[in-house]
């Protein structure tokens, strides 16, 4: 009995076992096909309703098809010529062209503003000096000037410098009263000595103390560092005046300024105006000429002309180029020729070079007799001294007899 009971004990339990194997079995499977219905139903992406589909492309055309017969899409053409089309394709590519060109300007212009702010306000934590009009500016904004006049100048150069006083740089109130009343800043323009606070420097501050009409820069003089000066003197001019146009003349120079402000103001709507005596020289590639150019394999074959620049005795350029140069002056390249230097920055930007010989008269009986005949020269100078021949000397000479006149400055409506 006692063997008997476990056999049939031993039975049941592989009853039960095998029962319980085949249930297993049943649900595995039922549990795989749930699991695949389930896993499908939640990778299937949603149709996006933009896309489309080869069935909609065929539905579309069916729908335009149908309105071609007389369906609801009456207006709709599908048999325009390609040439109609290829026509109204180019006018809204010229639409989106002139968009893009306006956008890019107005980027420009903001980002030359800023540069400007940027200067201003660098200038002021370095302690540059500012002109005693900056601190007259209302809270609205800074003052806006026509023009600001640089004339370069050497610790040499004393002499010149008295004689531009005496004949067409007005002075003391008559300057303030030129600043106020026509928007006219005139400056001398020089940096510092080799040796900061050395006699020359001593002797430029003791003048300045007298005459007030100095623009210092943080540049060491030198004849080899023309260019490096021009860049310190358009990059000050802009942080301290915010005017239409930046003039750049040398000391030896007699200037008419009634006359160079009204030849600027007829392009005060413009941008990147250069104006100037444009011209085309050789590159001088000997050693121990005058303007030797040593980088003269630049500009090609030897024998080979510079690219259009105006003439170094003067020029002007509206602000949005002086501020250019403000902003990029670290990385504008400096030949060996200021005024090479000048025009090779505008280079590549869009610039319009203006070509005004009055701005390069001769001295007199040249000046003279145009001034008699009703064309008064800008500018007036020797072209073989590259500025009037001993100008210390001949400056009132050529004032009295090619000068606009005293009540033509301030007359004029500028």
């Amino acid at each position: 009995m006692h063997w008997k009971s476990r056999g049939g004990g031993f039975g049941e339990l592989q009853g039960r076992s095998a029962v319980s194997t085949k249930w297993t079995f049943m649900l595995c499977i039922l549990s795989f096909c749930a699991g695949l219905l389930f896993t499908n139903r939640l990778w299937t992406l949603p149709e996006p309703h933009n896309t489309i589909t080869p069935s909609r492309i065929q539905d579309y055309r069916t729908k335009i098809d149908g309105g071609s017969n007389g369906g609801s899409n009456k207006n709709m053409n599908v048999n325009r010529e390609p040439k109609e089309i290829l026509g109204e394709a180019s006018k809204l590519n010229y639409v989106i062209q002139n968009q893009m060109d306006t956008l890019e300007k107005t980027i420009e212009s903001l980002e030359m503003e800023l540069g400007a702010a940027r200067a201003t306000q660098e200038s002021m934590l370095n302690g540059s000096p500012l002109a005693d009009t900056l601190n007259d500016v209302s809270a609205g904004g800074r003052r806006k000037f026509l023009m600001v006049v640089g004339i370069n100048t050497a610790f040499s150069s004393r002499k010149r410098r008295d004689s531009v006083r005496a004949t067409w740089m007005p002075q003391g109130e008559r300057r303030k009263k030129l600043e106020e009343e026509k928007g006219i800043i005139i400056r001398f323009v020089i940096g510092h000595g080799a040796t900061p606070g050395g006699i020359l420097d001593k002797a430029i501050e003791a003048e300045d103390k007298k005459h007030g009409d100095f623009l210092r820069l943080e540049h060491v003089e030198g004849y080899l560092e023309l260019s490096g000066k021009t860049k310190a003197y358009f990059a000050a001019a802009v942080s301290m005046w915010d005017a239409e146009f930046y003039v750049k003349v040398d000391d030896d120079i007699h200037v008419n300024i009634a006359t160079l402000g009204a030849t600027l103001s007829k392009h005060r709507s413009k941008l990147g105006v250069y104006i100037g005596c444009m011209k085309s020289g050789p590159v001088l590639a000997q050693h121990g000429v005058r303007y030797h150019e040593p980088e003269y394999w630049k500009f090609g074959e030897y024998g080979n002309k510079y690219f259009r620049h105006a003439t170094g005795q003067l020029y002007a350029i509206s602000r949005d180029l002086a501020t250019y140069i403000s902003i990029n002056r670290h990385v504008l390249h400096k030949y060996a020729n200021e005024d090479v230097s000048l025009g090779a920055w505008f280079i590549g930007l869009d610039v319009e070079h203006i070509d005004d010989r009055r701005l390069c008269c001769g001295t007199p009986p040249d000046c003279e007799w145009k001034a008699q005949a009703g064309n008064i020269c800008v500018a007036s100078f020797d072209w073989s001294c590259s500025g009037i021949c001993k100008s210390a000397e001949r400056m009132w000479e050529v004032h009295r007899r090619c000068s606009e006149g005293e009540n033509v400055l301030w007359n004029a409506s500028l």
